[in-house]
């Protein structure tokens, strides 16, 4: 009997422990506070430019291209951080920007496998040319984007409008265990 409780015991420090992994953005476990993950991002050379309402905004070189910014959020209602955004540098061509899309698309998918969703279409059946599909960019009608579900979390990578003619690519990290808990403090309210 002594034995069975012992294993028992084992059994639930380990589901404990896989509990309380989480996804890891430069290497760095999503998790803590604002503050303190903001100092292990500029920790890990990002210059940190402004703070606000649950949201901290840095910039760096990221994944081998220069200067991005990085957005490390909470929720309004729990400092505890659960997501990051990656938003590499704006561009007005097509060819550009999908380039970025597609390299970034094929280097996660060799660390996390294959994505779990992929959308990649214009909502206009009149793209033939780099300028039109621009101009689906800008007009909010191209869905590209990519998920990749890991027992950690979702990463999704994606196209969005920018500025006027100009478009970018953006990639989210959300961790699944702390995503959970403010969803969890949310449903409280309820």
């Amino acid at each position: 009997m002594k034995h069975l409780v012992w294993i028992i015991l084992a059994a639930l420090s380990v589901a404990a422990y896989a509990q309380s992994e989480h996804l890891t953005f430069k290497g760095v476990p999503i998790d803590g506070t604002l503050a303190e993950y903001t100092e292990k991002m500029q920790e890990k050379g990002f210059h940190y430019l402004y703070s606000e309402k649950g949201l901290t905004i840095l910039q760096g070189d990221f994944a081998g291209y220069k200067n991005c910014q990085i957005g490390v959020s909470t929720l309004d209602n729990m400092d505890l951080v659960s997501t990051i955004a990656v938003i590499f540098t704006t561009h007005d061509t097509w060819g550009n920007l999908y380039g970025n899309y597609a390299n970034l698309k094929e280097m996660l998918s060799e660390k996390y496998g294959r994505p779990s969703m992929v959308v990649e279409e214009f909502q206009s059946s009149y793209v033939d040319d780099d300028s039109r599909k621009m101009h689906e960019v800008g007009m909010d009608r191209c869905k590209y984007y990519s998920i990749f579900k890991t027992k950690l979390g979702t990463i999704e990578l994606s196209i969005n409008k920018a500025d006027f003619g100009e478009g970018m690519v953006v990639l989210r990290y959300q961790d699944k265990v702390n995503s959970t808990e403010t969803r969890a403090a949310a449903m409280d309210d309820l």
